[in-house]
């Protein structure tokens, strides 16, 4: 059977995601003392409307939890109660049981009924301290009916009467309201009488089950003041239209009831120019008639949008890759036309190619997002790790709102966490000892985003220790991960720390020391066509970057012959594409080639041997050397056949339709229909760099370049002196 509130549940649970998100960073914001008033309502606001969705749909342990929190937050916010580091500590561990409980709402698993029990007393106790009197679930309170937060009562503890109009705008629905909750919160203030105007309700034909065409009168009695009876109201201020009209103090004689006066309401007016006169009946006409003169208290500035499933937009952006497809081919074919016998034909591919371009453009930027959402979770993560391991540091991020595609940054999560972890428990030391060292005993640990040659690089950067090398070495070598008489360069040594198994804790802690960790971290970077690559100076410190594509789905490529195969670069890691001629190019005595380029020697990576393509062009001068830049700005030569052309390419999954393979980053469809294999050109150079894994020979490229720098010095010299 259907469930009929699936559609709400399915808003509900995705509201919750960017409420919890919005929830802990203004808790982290008060966890290093940069709270401000506005941080606190945004607090109480996400959890405010948590507890009115959860009420709402029914469920009512999420509830009952959340109005626990919110009347701790309220206290806050009214200034009641102060926001102390201690107090933060505890709203942080509700923040984790208001988690698991939409998590476990969203899955449809059962919790235990006493789960969070120690947190929601914990916040009790806080807010008794106060002397507030809050009320607790018990068989007596219903958590489906909680009662609002404690408002600030008159000093006099007089009786007063209010009318109000209420009547929601038809999107209120949409936006996770309930009308029903905030009658049940004006009717905790005192006694209330309500009466439902129903002249804007159409016929059942005409309706729309998200609109609300429902409007209410209301009688209150109560000892609050009108602000308290607006708190009721604040989250639905822009969402309806209202009228809270006071008749002063209460008197006996003024008893009565709706159906006493013939289901009409007197209200007096509730402003010089607003609401029905003195003694005048508020009939439905009436409630109608004030509620189109109520002006807005401001002008509503907000940016028009709409919620869609990601699937939808997965499936958009297959869809645009097929059609990059299509147009691929049917370009390939044009270009077999005759443009003086077809112009208009031609023509009309070309602008088609760019319609594509601008539509592919527009869509990825439907899937983009700051990496903010990712980093927003490393703070707390770090002031964690530091309190567990007695140490002292201190997070700083930059670009923040780089953006990058969601699919990336749902997928860089755990890798962050692991470098995260790493940097605190294996990279800054403990304040004694940074002491000693003349350093503060605060560490830092710099988290950067940002965008460079299509790419977006993620940095973490620590003013540690470094990459011990030696120990590094000899642990590796203890554990048999490499031979005792490999002869390793500095930066094959550091990454050591990557292969399976490799652990230098010197025992297993719930932090670190079993050995898993670093080289997950790079098969999930691998895994999304990205890299990651250390430098790390002993005594000062080590930093990680990760290279990602800002796409998983379409890029700008190169495409090139090997052999009777046909390869794509992308394009955006090309530098330049040449034919040298024999007097460029110069052999190592290992056999490899070098050539100048821009007054520096690069080497020349042949890509038949990489890929074991047969019938290649190996002569680089007779073929082509495309200079290709990798992370970290290194530069080397690929040696093909030939260029085809440029084109965009869409991105399929080698892992996903049949398994990883190295020194490739995925496939696509060329406008031939044939499938071309993507070269990720960080890995080529890594693979090529690994077969010849010899200090001497990168001492003779240093050399070598070394000898140009003091040649073009020499003539630079000479030249001045004449």
């Amino acid at each position: 059977m259907t469930d009929p509130m699936e559609q709400f549940k399915v808003i509900f649970f995705e509201e919750c995601s960017e409420l919890l998100t919005s929830l802990e960073e203004g808790l982290m914001e008060y966890q290093v003392g940069g709270g401000v008033e506005e941080t606190i309502n945004s607090i109480f606001r996400a959890v405010h409307t948590i507890k009115g969705g959860a009420g709402a749909i029914g469920y009512t342990q999420l509830m009952a939890f959340t109005h626990i929190q919110e009347t701790l937050l309220d206290q806050m916010r009214t200034g009641n109660l102060k926001m102390e580091p201690e107090y933060v500590d505890v709203l942080l561990q509700a923040f984790d049981i208001l988690t698991e409980l939409v998590g476990a709402a969203q899955r449809q698993v059962e919790v235990d009924e006493g789960y969070g029990a120690e947190v929601a007393h914990a916040m009790q106790s806080i807010i008794n301290q106060q002397g507030q009197k809050t009320p607790e679930t018990s068989p007596e309170t219903s958590p489906e009916t909680p009662s609002v937060q404690t408002p600030k009562q008159t000093t006099e503890q007089k009786k007063y009467l209010f009318k109000i109009l209420f009547k929601p705008h038809v999107e209120l629905y949409q936006r996770a309201n309930e009308p029903i909750l905030l009658i049940r919160e004006l009717e905790a203030l005192g006694k209330l009488e309500v009466k439902l105007d129903t002249s804007e309700l159409p016929a059942i034909e005409h309706m729309d089950a998200e609109h609300a065409y429902f409007a209410w009168g209301f009688r209150l009695v109560t000892e609050y003041t009108e602000d308290d009876i607006l708190e009721v109201f604040e989250f639905v201020e822009a969402d309806c239209d209202l009228v809270i009209a006071s008749h002063g103090v209460y008197l006996p004689e003024d008893e009565c009831s709706l159906d006493d006066k013939q289901d009409q309401i007197e209200i007096s007016q509730a402003t010089a120019d607003d609401g029905p006169g003195p003694g005048e009946a508020l009939s439905p006409e009436i409630i109608q008639k004030t509620v189109q003169k109520t002006p807005k208290t401001e002008e509503t500035l907000v940016t028009r949008s709409i919620r869609v499933e990601l699937d939808k937009v997965d499936r958009l952006v297959n869809m645009i890759g097929e059609l990059v497809i299509t147009q691929a081919m049917l370009r390939e074919q044009g270009s077999k036309l005759l443009v003086e016998q077809y112009p208009n034909l031609v023509q009309g591919i070309e602008e088609l190619s760019r319609h594509i371009r601008d539509l592919q453009e527009s869509v990825m930027a439907i899937r983009a997002e700051p990496v903010k959402s990712v980093f927003s979770r490393m703070p707390r993560l770090v002031r964690e790790l530091t309190a567990s391991l007695d140490k002292k540091a201190r997070l700083v991020m930059t670009g923040e709102e780089t953006e990058v595609d969601k699919t990336v940054t749902e997928r860089i999560g755990d890798p962050l966490m692991h470098m995260i972890r790493n940097s605190v428990d294996h990279g800054l030391e403990m304040p004694e000892d940074r002491l000693a060292a003349g350093k503060n005993e605060e560490g830092v640990i710099h988290l950067s985003a940002f965008h460079r040659g299509g790419r977006i690089f993620i940095e973490i950067e620590d003013d540690g220790a470094g990459i011990n090398r030696e120990v590094v070495l000899k642990k590796a070598i203890a554990n048999g991960l490499i031979a005792p008489d490999a002869t390793l360069t500095d930066d094959e040594i550091n990454n050591l720390i990557f292969l399976p198994g490799f652990s230098t804790a010197k025992s297993v802690t719930k932090v670190s020391g079993r050995g898993v960790g670093m080289d997950v971290v790079r098969k999930n970077i691998q895994s999304l066509g990205g890299r990651i690559t250390i430098s790390s100076i002993p005594g000062q410190g080590s930093k990680f970057t990760m290279s990602l594509p800002l796409t998983l789905a379409v890029m700008d490529g190169m495409v090139v012959t090997i052999g009777p195969q046909k390869y794509v670069l992308p394009l955006v890691n090309i530098i330049q594409t040449l034919r040298p001629e024999e007097e460029e190019i110069n052999t190592l005595p290992d056999g490899r080639n070098v050539m100048m380029f821009r007054e520096e020697y690069i080497f020349l990576v042949p890509l038949y041997d990489v890929f074991g393509v047969e019938n290649a062009i190996h002569n680089p001068c007779e073929g082509l050397v495309v200079v290709v830049e990798g992370d970290g700005g290194l530069l080397m030569g690929f040696i093909v056949d030939d260029l085809v052309n440029q084109q965009q390419v869409v991105i399929k999954s080698l892992e996903t339709n049949y398994e990883l393979i190295e020194g490739i980053s995925g496939a696509t469809i060329l406008g031939n229909g044939l499938v071309s294999l993507i070269i990720d050109i960080a890995t080529v150079q890594e693979m090529s760099a690994r077969r010849h894994a010899h200090a001497q020979v990168l001492n003779h490229v240093q050399d070598l370049n070394q000898a140009v720098e003091t040649s073009l010095s020499q003539a630079q010299h000479s030249a001045e002196l004449h």
